[in-house]
């Protein structure tokens, strides 16, 4: 480790970006008044953007809510989301009119300063904390270089000394955080110049994402959901899957996020396909939005050279992908589904305005805590899981160095809407069904599959155990110790399998290490200040990272990632289904359930809601009792249609077909099989369609 104690320089510039509350200097006759806002503008773009969006999903989300109560049709909550967003900006403009409102770019972070020197480490035990941080790092990769659990390394040894790292390092920077003066290491400024670099970046990365099409099983019940809106202006609250609303809904999957009804609703007011609104309009947009969210958290957390880092941390989620659970995968391939958008932006937004909040003590900071907290609880019910892991280690560190009160209100703040939700959903829905073939994944396993394993899963270790060495001094510091302590905790063996037997919810305990900033903090270990080499080792080590992502790592439009590249926009799902999907809905049909192959049952709700089908995803089977007629009948039709051997006898593949009313069979026309039951079963042939995907139908006689 390079010389962590140096002082970190602020960039210089000639033209400081000025703040949001500082009237205009006058420009004496020579126009150079209207120039600095320009300036100004772009340098806070970011800030706007970002916070903006944050607000504006707040408060649909909390309208989404209080429709329930109202029976309100979600064009109607559209259109009173719109004049809500039109009066905050216009109270907005209003404040800034009259000189009142806080910096708009985030307060501190816009002065540009010079740190003091920093205290010094006491030597003995950085050396423990560095060694026992690189050991963890190095034997966590090694563990699973062979893809296989129990292989390698036993586990006990990287998250022991993982443990032993992130214990000595919250003592460092505990130590240091109380022998640094409040105010003694800001943020560097966010310039014209940098923060226009952020916007094209990001922009550029919402184009290349329109262009990326990644099928995802989850799709069926997330974008279907939007169909179902966009098509009748209502959300559904039973069954919509499987029933039209005769079975009663999912309790694994309650009403509580917003994201989905938003697209539909959308899509109802502009008279599109929910489809093609989610994934041509706002999916672009968000993906701006997750990219500029890693740039103000790098930004906020580097020492220096924060373009350069957050250069490095956006290679990253290009380079790194290929792995499921990669954190690549959750990014521009599947930003739609707002557990990706949790992932991508909202995390990184939490510890901006934790670091933030206790480093200024804003109003403003905690209104945006608070408001993020709307907009997680709104995107997903993993926020429910992830957010109080996430704030529970900032607020332990904060705690540790007596801001009891600060760190108090931050976690009312961050915790009170998204825990609210969720006990009001389970109140309601009931306790979650186990799924007995959900899978749960030990430490070991949890960190191959998010940090991975070999020279990747090394690096993200370094950033995991050393990350509390290398990010700004006082807060950012103290936040990343937080959040590596509780890793560690949850990484040591043993932990995650007590957590498991104790609330059941096992199947998403993999997704804890999201808490993590994982992609900003590998791209600030560009930043450590090598003796006597400054900027040139910082691009050395850029260059390192990034080369070592490009050869070991899967990119994100790798077929290994399973993604298809695209001369144009196209809908994030396989083209030729999508085709055959909507041939289907063209045909003659009686009224009644289609069966079809299950790609192609899974494909269907995302095209429409009218055509029902048999099973748009089994996955969702457990819901409903595995073992109940509703699921077996299911599956036995599925297993007909996909042309698999072990076919049920045909007397009960008959009394399946009559009690789900199915209407239409359509199959591959290589099913030999399933062509010759069809007759069997009461049905003739009345379409093909030829290749490719050559479709043979069957209709009730």
């Amino acid at each position: 480790m390079a010389n962590v104690d140096s002082i970190a320089v602020a960039p210089t510039g000639s033209d400081p970006a000025p703040r949001s509350d500082q009237a205009p200097q006058p420009s004496n006759g020579t126009g150079r008044a209207p120039t600095a806002r320009v300036r100004a503008l772009v340098a806070a773009a970011p800030v706007l953007l970002t916070d903006g969006a944050v607000v504006a999903f707040a408060l649909w989300t909390v309208l989404y809510h209080l429709a329930f109560l109202f029976g309100l049709a979600p064009s109607a909550t559209f259109l009173i989301w719109v004049g809500g967003c039109l009066v905050v900006l216009a109270g907005w403009l209003w404040r800034r009119r009259r000189g009142r409102t806080s910096s708009a770019a985030g307060g501190p972070a816009d002065q540009e300063v010079v740190e003091g020197a920093a205290p010094t480490y006491p030597r003995p035990l950085f050396a423990v904390v560095l060694g026992a941080g690189t050991v963890a790092a190095v034997t966590a990769g090694l563990t699973t270089v062979n893809d296989g659990v129990g292989d390698g390394i036993p586990w006990w040894i990287p998250g022991g000394f993982g443990a032993v790292a992130a214990a000595g390092a919250m003592f460092l920077v505990r130590r240091r955080w109380l022998a640094t003066p409040a105010g003694d290491a800001p943020a560097a400024a966010a310039t014209p110049l940098s923060s226009a670099y952020a916007v094209i970046v990001a922009v550029l990365a919402a184009i290349s994402g329109l262009f990326f099409a990644r099928n995802s099983v989850d799709d069926a019940f997330f974008l279907g959901k939007s169909v179902w809106v966009a098509e009748r202006d209502e959300v559904p609250l039973r069954d919509f899957l499987f029933t039209d609303g005769v079975a009663p809904a999912m309790n694994s999957q309650p009403p509580v996020p917003s994201i989905e009804v938003f697209y539909g609703a959308f899509a109802h007011v502009f008279h599109l396909h929910a489809a093609s609104a989610t994934w041509f309009i706002v999916t672009p947009v968000m993906s701006v939005l997750a990219v500029l969210a890693l740039w103000r958290l790098v930004q906020r957390w580097a020492p220096r050279r924060a373009v350069l880092a957050f250069s490095v941390a956006v290679a990253y989620l290009y380079l790194v992908a290929g792995e499921d659970a990669a954190l690549g995968t959750f990014h521009l391939t599947r930003l739609h589904q707002g557990k990706t958008m949790f992932v991508a932006a909202v995390v990184p937004l939490m510890w901006v305005y934790l670091t933030e909040w206790f480093d200024s003590r804003s109003r403003r900071g905690l209104i945006l805590i608070a408001a993020l907290s709307i907009v997680a609880t709104g995107l997903s019910t993993t926020s429910a899981i992830v957010l109080p892991l996430l704030v529970g280690g900032a607020v332990f560190a904060m705690m540790l160095v007596g801001r009891w009160r600060d760190a108090i209100l931050a976690g009312a703040a961050a915790l009170v809407y998204p825990l609210g939700a969720t006990v009001w959903s389970r109140l309601n829905a009931g306790p979650i069904t186990e799924n007995a073939a959900a899978a749960f994944y030990d430490a070991e396993v949890t960190y191959r599959r998010t940090i991975l394993f070999g020279v990747l899963g090394v690096i993200g270790g370094l950033a995991l155990w050393l990350g509390p060495l290398v990010t700004r001094r006082r807060t950012p510091q103290l936040l990343v110790a937080g959040s590596t302590l509780a890793m560690s905790v949850l990484l040591f063996p043993g932990v995650l399998e007590a957590l498991n037997s104790l609330t059941g919810i096992g199947v998403v305990l993999w997704r804890m290490p999201w808490m993590f900033a994982l992609p900003a903090v590998i791209g600030i270990l560009c930043t450590v200040d090598l003796p006597r080499l400054r900027a040139f080792g910082s691009a050395a080590i850029a260059v390192a990272l990034v080369a070592g992502f490009a050869v070991l790592g899967t990119p994100m439009w790798s077929p290994k990632s399973y993604v298809t590249v695209h001369e144009q926009p196209v809908w994030k799902l396989p083209q030729q289904r999508k085709l055959i999907v909507f041939w289907m809905t063209r045909l003659d049909r009686p009224d009644g359930v289609v069966l079809a192959p299950s790609t192609l049952m899974h494909t269907a709700p995302m095209v429409t809601s009218r055509m029902r089908v048999v099973s748009p995803n089994d996955r969702y089977l457990p819901d409903y009792g595995i073992d109940s007629p509703f699921a077996q009948d299911r599956l036995k039709l599925v297993a007909l249609a996909n042309g698999k051997p072990e076919l049920a006898p045909v007397s009960e593949l008959a009394g399946a077909i009559e009690r789900l009313n199915v209407t239409t069979i359509c199959v591959y026309s290589g099913n030999q099989v399933a062509r010759d039951l069809a007759p069997q079963l009461g049905f003739q042939q009345f379409a093909t369609r030829k290749r490719p995907g050559a479709m043979t139908c069957f209709r009730r006689g």
